[in-house]
């Protein structure tokens, strides 16, 4: 069993016709008051958690979702199970609302995201003690409410649950402690080069400190691929390449279903990383997180044309 915690949310993704760089001035940071003319607007699925379950869901697996949503959830619940995803643990808050995400995005791919909680606030009602812990193979805890997050990674070292720590947004709200806590019991830590550098900077330490922690630091790096971390070296992990470049929303979240896909069927590093990149390109190529469709034969097909090898899912 695949348990995966964090946020169900609506995406409302917005396009700006230009570089947010070009409207920042880095001497005015402190007093940065800015606004942005945007191109298009759409609503879509989202949230870490159901953008990660529906990416399982195509390399064939059947994730269930540990999250908290809102009286607005029905129609994306049956979306959801249509793919095969249990939902069976996600509690519904009654008066409130399913998160909401708010995300910009300029001609550079750089992203500017709001974010409001809404039933998310209530995910403390949830705990992984209700489940068969000997059932579970692996959980990923991803941006949640802070709180959660750390209540979630402290009963996976209580009850000896091997798990993913994926703090990605909550890193600016989750203190030292509650970092460290996440960490310590992690057999993965991962997120995109930013958000790894900001952990090393909070802790004052290198990667080789991390890796006395965990077993896998796995860093995203956008165009040039990504890199998986051990204690015996790096595995470079080079990108697939898209059809074309339509949106890179739910693109990191594609990436961690392949992650988990390979560590469940404990992979070689190098094709667990391939096949989360290229997990993440059909991402990519559609508008919103949870759009793109392929068979498990397209995905064989695509993966040895990039990277000359065969695969099985």
């Amino acid at each position: 069993m695949i348990i995966v915690t964090g946020s169900l949310a609506f995406d409302h993704i917005m396009d700006f016709p230009g570089r947010f760089s070009e409207h920042i001035l880095p001497e005015k940071i402190h007093i940065l008051n800015v606004s942005f003319l945007v191109d298009t607007l759409k609503r879509q699925r989202g949230g870490v958690a159901g953008n990660i379950a529906h990416n399982l869901a195509l390399l064939g697996e059947r994730p269930v979702i540990l999250a908290a949503a809102g009286e607005d959830f029905q129609e994306y619940s049956k979306f959801l199970s249509a793919e095969g995803i249990d939902l069976s643990h996600v509690r519904i808050i009654p008066g409130d609302y399913t998160a909401s995400a708010f995300i910009t995005t300029d001609l550079a791919d750089n992203q500017i995201t709001g974010f409001y909680p809404g039933a998310m606030g209530q995910a403390d009602l949830l705990s992984l003690k209700d489940f068969d812990p000997k059932k579970i193979e692996l959980v990923l805890i991803a941006a949640d409410k802070p709180s959660v997050m750390v209540k979630y990674s402290r009963e996976c070292q209580e009850l000896g649950i091997p798990y993913i720590f994926d703090p990605s947004q909550q890193i600016v709200r989750l203190s030292n402690e509650e970092l460290r806590i996440g960490i310590q019991g992690a057999k993965v830590l991962i997120g995109n080069d930013y958000e790894i550098q900001l952990i090393l900077n909070r802790f004052k330490a290198t990667e080789e400190d991390l890796l006395k922690q965990v077993t896998f630091l796995i860093s995203t790096l956008g165009e040039k691929g990504s890199h998986i971390h051990t204690r015996y070296g790096v595995v470079e992990i080079p990108i697939a390449k898209p059809n074309e470049i339509t949106d890179p929303t739910g693109a990191g979240d594609a990436y961690r279903a392949g992650i988990i896909k390979g560590m469940i069927h404990n992979w070689p590093l190098e094709v667990m990383g391939r096949v989360a990149a290229l997990s993440a390109v059909y991402a990519i190529e559609s508008y919103g997180a949870q759009e793109h469709r392929y068979t498990k034969s397209e995905f064989v097909k695509r993966y040895q044309e990039n990277f000359g090898a065969e695969i099985e899912l």
